[in-house]
């Protein structure tokens, strides 16, 4: 697997890239993670025929890091997905996402109607119209809620890291120790941790999909499939059902006894339903 430096959007990226030839597909990490969450993922693709590029996101990547909140709204993340693209070659390319990945990924689905991407795989989110309603919907959500809350407050979040360094690494329970280093390497740099909750801060603890008409999301008609733990304590059964009338396209639901770290939890159930997904999606 190669990593290397790729100018897109004006900014410069860290990807790691697999696979030389076949179909594209473009990999989105989640919170707070980076694309060392795909590198158990990426070498399957590969050795099944496709090209693999998974980008440290905006605000992950050190030469992509804005000050701005508002430079991470739901639309100037979707564009680094198609700068991304444009930057490798890719006309049309198949797209794969997890947690924040996932919601850029719903939000760049709906912006390219089609167009480019072939077909879309979301890990942990259903559509996000759903994922977003059932956020304040679900009296069970308290503990997500909590979490906005924290991650919403300027300052608060970032402060609780610094004085409870485990925090971080009690939450990527299922990561080796390697992925570990790589997380944390990357959000000690400078105005990184602040980047990260930034995502939450434009979005307004996901309030902006359900309340502001321009937000990017809509009815979803391109071929996809969503894998879901069932055991996620952050994204539960309702947003899954919240989710279902979004869809008018070909859709799936993988349901897997596992929870939110899909990717290290169930890489097995991960690698072989994406394949099965790609596979019947041909570009």
């Amino acid at each position: 697997m190669e990593v290397r430096e790729i100018d897109a959007n004006g900014m410069t990226f860290r990807c790691r890239l697999a696979g030389d030839a076949g179909e594209p597909v473009l990999l989105l990490h989640g919170f707070p993670e980076t694309s060392h969450m795909w590198t158990d993922l990426m070498p399957r693709l590969a050795a099944a025929g496709y090209r693999c590029l998974a980008p440290d996101l905006r605000g992950y990547s050190p030469g992509a890091r804005p000050e701005d909140t508002a430079a991470y709204a739901y639309e100037a993340l979707a564009s680094d997905v198609f700068a991304l693209a444009d930057a490798c070659g890719f006309g049309r390319f198949h797209l794969v996402g997890h947690d924040w990945g996932a919601i850029i990924g719903w939000a760049a689905v709906h912006l390219d109607g089609g167009r480019r991407i072939g077909s879309w795989t979301s890990l942990s989110i259903p559509h996000y119209l759903g994922f977003a309603k059932a956020t304040y919907d679900d009296p069970g959500g308290d503990l997500y809620r909590g979490i906005l809350q924290q991650l919403c407050t300027e300052g608060v979040f970032e402060g609780l890291v610094a004085s409870q360094p485990e925090l971080l690494r009690s939450t990527w329970s299922h990561s080796s120790a390697e992925e570990i280093d790589e997380y944390l390497g990357v959000l000690s740099q400078p105005g990184a941790m602040r980047a990260a909750a930034s995502y939450y801060r434009a979005c307004n603890a996901h309030r902006r999909a359900l309340e502001d008409p321009s937000a990017p999301f809509g009815p979803v008609a391109v071929p996809a499939l969503l894998i879901k733990g069932t055991q996620d304590p952050y994204v539960r059964a309702m947003t899954v059902e919240l989710a279902a009338p979004h869809m008018t396209g070909e859709y799936r639901v993988v349901e897997v006894e596992a929870g939110h770290w899909l990717a290290q939890e169930a890489p097995d159930v991960v690698a072989s339903e994406t394949l099965v997904h790609l596979r019947a999606h041909p570009l």
